[in-house]
């Protein structure tokens, strides 16, 4: 099969759809891969890196597109890329299209098959291609938020771990998932005040003999929300439903509610964001101020350790690429139902049910859309 990785083009994103490691074991199983010249620079790898493991490079993305049977992409195209998608080509990346209905209506347009990282499951209902990118945008939704409480960014003039003396900030986190645990590990490094918020009381007992004493579960079901944001110095939104916008948790009554300088890292907005007040910024321009509180809705939080993402994604996503490389996506797809649940787009219709009722949109069952 030939499989084609353009540049990303999304402004600030720094990672590639493949790394030489992962072009090489392609290129050994007898597919052809072709890379887009310095796509990978950013991250770390060069068009030598590429060369050595056996890919062809291409000066431009319209080479890519038009010689490629699948396109492996790290963010959502941009309309210009959605262009040069053809009828057939099968698109693998993030897509969160539940937040994204310009982007919907023209991939249904190309009629290409579209299979999104983010919903792709496994036995145990979770998100094992989403799960290595939360992990990053949960560690670095501390750093990103110790940061922007510095008085020089607009914060409280606070520092997170407080000093000999001086209380630690409050820190919550709505969601325990991967974003959540991930952001508590480095919360509770830096020494804050950490609560978790989430409403599964299995979850959260995970977390507490995970944590121990360092952090504080709290029933979403059995605590005044208002009260708990009023009282922090840092929200961080976690909260995700598989494919489907993110639940408005926070309300513009609760930002207005909390204190001067303090700040909200919304880490679910790429799926619209769980905090009312929230729109999604870059890494170029990452925080805005509303009622005095400081907002860090940056959409591809991992781009800013693009090397670090490219390899972590990459252990997640390969797998499923030299399947459907090998077999072909209708096999692929119709013999594991974790993979199916990828499919978001087929040949013009909606096969995933979160994204056409966020949208409005007909569903089409994906086994019917394949076999139609």
């Amino acid at each position: 099969m030939i499989i084609g990785v353009p540049k990303e083009i999304k402004l600030q994103e720094h990672r590639i759809g493949l790394t030489p490691n992962s072009v090489k074991t392609l290129c050994d199983k007898g597919h052809k891969i072709l890379v887009e010249s310095n796509g990978g620079f950013e991250a770390g790898f060069t068009n030598e890196d590429y060369l050595k493991a056996g890919a062809e490079i291409r000066k431009t993305p319209e080479e890519i597109f038009k010689q490629a049977e699948i396109i492996v992409k790290v963010k959502e195209p941009l309309m210009n890329e959605v262009k040069m998608i053809r009828e057939g080509q099968i698109i693998y990346t993030y897509l969160h299209l539940a937040a994204a209905k310009e982007l919907t209506e023209g991939l249904i347009k190309t009629k290409s098959i579209c299979i999104a990282y983010e919903t792709v499951t496994d036995d145990s209902g979770r998100l094992p291609l989403l799960a290595p990118m939360s992990a990053v945008a949960g560690r670095m939704s501390i750093q990103a938020g110790a940061h922007s409480l510095e008085k020089n960014q607009k914060g409280r003039g606070l520092l997170l771990g407080g000093a000999p003396g001086v209380e630690p900030a409050n820190i919550v986190i709505l969601g325990g998932g991967v974003v959540g645990e991930n952001a508590a590990i480095i919360a509770t490094g830096m020494q804050g005040k950490v609560y978790v918020v989430d409403k599964s009381k299995k979850r959260l007992e995970e977390l507490h003999k995970q944590f121990g004493d360092k952090i504080i579960p709290t029933d979403s079901e059995k605590t005044d929300l208002k009260k708990l944001v009023s009282e922090c110095d840092l929200l961080v939104g976690g909260v995700l439903i598989p494919g489907a916008e993110a639940p408005k948790l926070v309300t513009k009554e609760m930002i207005k509610s909390m204190k001067r300088g303090s700040v909200v890292v919304d880490v679910a907005i790429d799926q619209g964001g769980c905090v009312e007040t929230s729109k999604p910024t870059t890494h170029a321009d990452p925080t805005f101020l509303v009622d005095n509180v400081v907002h860090y809705c940056v959409a591809n939080m991992p781009g800013g350790v693009p090397r670090t993402s490219t390899m972590a994604l990459n252990e997640a996503t390969l797998p499923l690429l030299i399947k459907i490389a090998e077999d072909g996506y209708k096999k692929t797809l119709l013999n594991d139902k974790n993979y199916l649940a990828g499919l978001n787009i087929h040949k013009g219709k909606v096969t995933f049910r979160g994204v056409a009722e966020a949208l409005n949109l007909k569903f089409t069952p994906p086994e019917e859309a394949i076999n139609d």
